[in-house]
């Protein structure tokens, strides 16, 4: 039977085979590419039947190659197959989390770049031109999340070029969205910059505790141990920094909750640049950097831009029925607030589309191909105007309130309110809510269906740095920094650049935060009184970091001069964390005179009388300096 196939097979010209097998990996593809990231355990069989195929595709052309071209196989053909690979296993990353695919996925889109696939031909063909504009933006996207920041800055470099000569080349044709592409991630790269360089947002093993190195929890504590399975992420603001549908702050939060490859930043640090952008010693085993085998799985992520009310609890109630019996849901989410005494006006243009959204859709990856249509270029960010009240920082009711995730005019429809997660508390849930309505959610604290939940919510007023700065529009939410890089958000609250820093006082100042994070951590580990619900999930490391780091914010921020002793300025957390970790605790207050003394701004905060610098801590200080 097989002998038959294949002597009927060899009897077929290889260009014919060659274009059905296009066509069903085409129809397959279609039919994936739209999927959504959660329900991830119904997808993942029919992943790999559409990667199977591909391969098979793939392989078909190489083996071929010389016949395929002859028979009038054009190279951009080859190039879109590459590209239709990369963005498999980039969706597969987005659904599962795991490193290796979103490794794979730069492979291919560096193999497309650096054999230049698309090239030829791409200033006579409009269609040409967007494909490789369409290539381009995909691979930022991949470069983005996987943090490969030279690749990055070359690829938008080239695609500014490119649209560019575009405009010049092909006049009749409209480029103002790929304009629109340009700016936005010129305007992400902008505002990250400063936490670039440093340390790495994910979880470092050469930087943060190992995972088997974590104290346990005291015996009359500790009922059981509970691990980060699943975490959703979802932020909408005005005018907030995003590229596509990944926002400044979950793009933070993505990284915060990831294993970093051990040694791979520092690798991609110093090595220098090769010709076609990609480092020269981290080129060819770059496989190697990213897949750590001693790792552990990442946690899966669902990453939510403006979602609908129907489309978030849809999500979140397959997610809670997916997880396991030991393991905790993260929701982060970070919003504006809404209340009947709010009143949030709408823009002249509240049905407008987003145009980059369009271009490079985060979910299903899909590319606006017309690139001739002109449709209004109002983005839905601009559609939710803050009033006048918000823009002065002031605070809104907390007690009636909700998330406000889109446009004011379609009612609740957009809304997420704290009574909306209360079915949901059957499971364990860690929660995070970063908006001026974040004490709305205390609502959720005693109203549990059968799990109690974790509550880290957000100061509920705007937080007045050192210099004045707008931290949503220019650098993100503040708070969120806190959580996934703590020393910039201290420099940020003193007004001071993270470029004006020399890295030996950075150094300094980061070991110094590290050393006192695990303290605290210890300190709750070995309480008696620490609730079970912070008990259970303290052996997780990513759970763990985001408390310690919380802690440090809520010190640092009830000691600041300009928020001292006004609450609105301070975050909360539920339920309550044990006396000996509070702000005013001796050993917390020296923490932040400590390390403000190393910036020279000692004089930003208000300590209590009789707390100084001490001779011990200072021997601990030169001994951090000269290791």
């Amino acid at each position: 039977m097989r002998s038959q196939q294949l002597m009927d097979n060899s009897s077929i010209p290889v260009s014919e085979r060659y274009w059905t097998l296009v066509d069903k990996a085409d129809k397959k593809f279609s039919k994936i590419r739209d999927l959504p990231y959660y329900e991830r355990n119904r997808y993942d069989t029919y992943f790999y039947k559409v990667f199977k195929v591909y391969t098979q595709l793939w392989k078909f052309q190489q083996e071929n190659r010389q016949k395929l071209v002859e028979s009038g196989l054009k190279r951009w053909e080859i190039g879109e197959i590459a590209s239709r690979i990369a963005q498999l296993y980039y969706g597969q990353y987005m659904r599962t989390s795991e490193a290796s695919y979103l490794s794979e996925a730069y492979i291919f889109y560096e193999a497309i770049l650096t054999r230049e696939y698309f090239k030829d031909g791409i200033y006579q063909d409009l269609n040409l031109a967007n494909k490789q504009l369409r290539f381009l933006a995909r691979f930022l996207m991949v470069c983005l999340v996987l943090n490969r920041r030279e690749m990055l800055h070359q690829l938008v470099n080239q695609l500014n070029m490119l649209v560019d000569e575009c405009k010049r080349t092909f006049q009749d044709a409209d480029f103002k969205e790929w304009k629109l592409v340009v700016q936005e991630i010129g305007r992400f790269l902008k505002a990250d910059t400063t936490l670039m360089n440093t340390r790495p947002l994910r979880y470092s093993l050469v930087l943060d505790p190992h995972p088997d190195a974590i104290p346990n929890v005291a015996a009359p504590v500790a009922r059981r141990n509970l691990r980060l399975q699943d975490a959703i992420l979802s932020s909408y603001h005005h005018n907030e920094v995003k590229f596509s549908e990944l926002t400044l702050d979950t793009f933070r939060m993505l990284q915060c909750l990831e294993w970093e490859p051990s040694g791979s930043f520092y690798q991609s640090g110093v090595t220098k640049m090769g010709q076609n952008g990609a480092s020269g010693s981290n080129r060819v085993n770059f496989p190697q950097d990213i897949v750590d085998p001693t790792l552990p799985p990442n946690p899966r992520k669902t990453v939510l831009y403006r979602p609908s009310v129907t489309h978030f609890m849809a999500v979140l109630a397959t997610i809670c029925e997916e997880l396991s019996p030991d393991g905790v849901l993260l929701i982060y989410l970070s919003a504006s607030g809404r209340t009947g005494h709010t009143t949030l006006s709408p823009s002249s243009s509240s049905t407008c589309i987003n145009i980059v959204e369009n271009i490079v859709n985060f979910q299903s990856h899909t590319i606006n191909s017309g690139g001739t249509s002109n449709p209004s270029f109002s983005s839905p960010s601009d559609s939710l105007k803050p009033t006048i009240s918000q823009n002065k920082g002031d605070c809104i009711d907390p007690h009636t309130g909700c998330l406000q995730f889109g446009n004011h005019g379609n009612g609740g429809f957009n809304c997420i309110y704290p009574s909306d997660l209360i079915p949901f508390t059957r499971r364990p849930l860690f929660i995070i809510i970063d908006s001026d309505i974040s004490e709305a959610f205390k609502a959720i604290h005693g109203a549990e269906k059968g799990e109690r939940a974790a509550l880290l919510l957000s100061p509920s007023c705007s937080i007045p740095t050192a210099a004045g700065i707008s931290s949503r529009h220019s650098i993100g939410s503040l708070f969120t920094i806190f959580l996934t890089a703590p020393l910039h958000a201290f420099l940020f609250l003193l007004g001071i650049s993270g470029s004006d820093i020399e890295m030996e006082t950075y150094n300094q100042a980061e070991s110094l935060l590290s050393s006192s994070l695990n303290d605290w951590g210890l300190t709750l580990a070995t309480s008696e009184t620490l609730d079970p619900v912070w008990a259970q999930i303290l052996r997780d490391p990513f759970l763990r970091r985001l408390l310690l780091r919380f802690i440090f914010c809520r010190v640092a921020l009830t000691l600041f001069a300009k928020t001292f002793d006004k609450k609105e300025f301070h975050p909360q957390c539920l339920p309550s964390l044990p006396e000996s970790v509070s702000p005013m605790t001796n050993v917390s207050q020296t923490v932040v005179m400590h390390l403000a003394s190393i910036f020279g701004a000692s004089n930003s905060f208000l300590f209590s009388e009789g707390i100084a610098l001490t001779e011990t801590r200072e021997t601990d200080m030169e001994f951090i300096s000269s290791s």
